[in-house]
């Protein structure tokens, strides 16, 4: 029995689970501000107070599974691959090329590879979906922000900066909503749960959680329907421009926000049909994850093997 830890970070939570395979045999759970954290204080003291959380946590779960032999952090921003630093994380703000697996390995004693969250979310999908090798997969994850990640011939790609499919920060409103990022108009400030919160703030003038935006949407209220309709709009539009150029057939819609998919879904397939190429029409299966947010623990498990190859 092999096992790995994988690490889940968000701007909310954080999640670490053990891994033997493909299953979670173990898992910790909790509320973890990184995002109110890094608003509130300055960038090194945030730092220092993310990496003792984070590694509080793993050592707990080290002194009951001390044969753990790899260790995966999934975690939101820019991920440099050649040195592994956080380069940037926009719904971190004032995080600039911090070295996560350096300071987290001093504190666990223990070797660290760190990927992007939404690139680990992909690789998990796709492999607990047992997606054949013949296949690719999108996967989209909406979220605190919103990211993105690429999984073809069995391999994540990661692009020759470690980029790759940044989509969060396609730009649907040109001149609009400032981004993390330093761009205006990102897919994010739309699609995201920030976003919604955004969108509904300026159709109502209240500010609502997305979580509680939905539920007035179910009741009916004409402003919260329209909130997620236009994130649904949003990211059918960033989405069809992207499967012009990564024509894959399988993409998958996860994070938080995706259990709000049936007030999206309509307006999202209506969209998504409009702006497709004719040829790629009714062509891409569009579904939302069946794996909880378990994708991205696994994933980040998986990637922590050096070859991020998995049989």
């Amino acid at each position: 029995m092999t096992l790995r830890i994988g690490v889940d970070i968000g701007g909310t939570n954080l999640r670490v689970g053990v891994v033997d395979g493909l299953s979670i045999i173990h898992e910790h759970r909790c509320h973890a501000d990184f995002s109110g954290i890094c608003g509130a204080h300055d960038p090194s003291t945030a730092w220092r107070s993310i990496i003792a959380s984070i590694s509080e946590v793993l050592n707990e779960v080290l002194l009951t599974y001390p044969e753990v032999t790899s260790i995966g952090i999934g975690f939101p921003g820019f991920i440099d691959p050649h040195n592994g630093h956080v380069a940037q994380s926009p719904n971190l703000p004032g995080l600039l090329n911090v070295d996560l697996a350096g300071d987290l390995s001093t504190k666990i004693k223990r070797p660290v590879v760190v990927e992007n969250d939404a690139l680990a979310a992909a690789f998990g999908e796709y492999q607990l979906m047992k997606v054949p090798l013949s296949e690719g997969l999108i996967y989209v994850g909406l979220g605190t922000g919103v990211g993105g990640g690429l999984i073809q011939a069995g391999n994540p790609v990661v692009g020759e900066h470690g980029y790759a499919m940044e989509v969060g920060h396609i730009i649907t409103s040109p001149n609009g909503r400032l981004c993390g990022c330093g761009n205006h108009g990102c897919l994010e400030q739309y699609a995201s749960a920030t976003g919604i919160s955004k969108n509904y703030q300026e159709l109502a003038g209240a500010h609502l959680t997305a979580h509680e935006i939905a539920k007035l949407a179910t009741q009916g209220n004409s402003h919260a329907k329209q909130a997620y309709e236009i994130a649904a709009k949003a990211l059918a539009q960033s989405l069809a421009h992207i499967l012009k150029v990564v024509d894959v057939k399988r993409v998958v819609i996860g994070g938080g926000v995706s259990r709000a998919w049936s007030l999206m879904e309509e307006v999202f397939d209506q969209q998504l049909n409009t702006d497709l190429i004719p040829v790629l029409r009714g062509r891409v299966q569009i579904e939302t994850s069946s794996t909880g947010d378990k994708a991205g623990i696994v994933g980040a498990a998986l990637l922590s093997v050096s070859e991020a190859q998995v049989s």
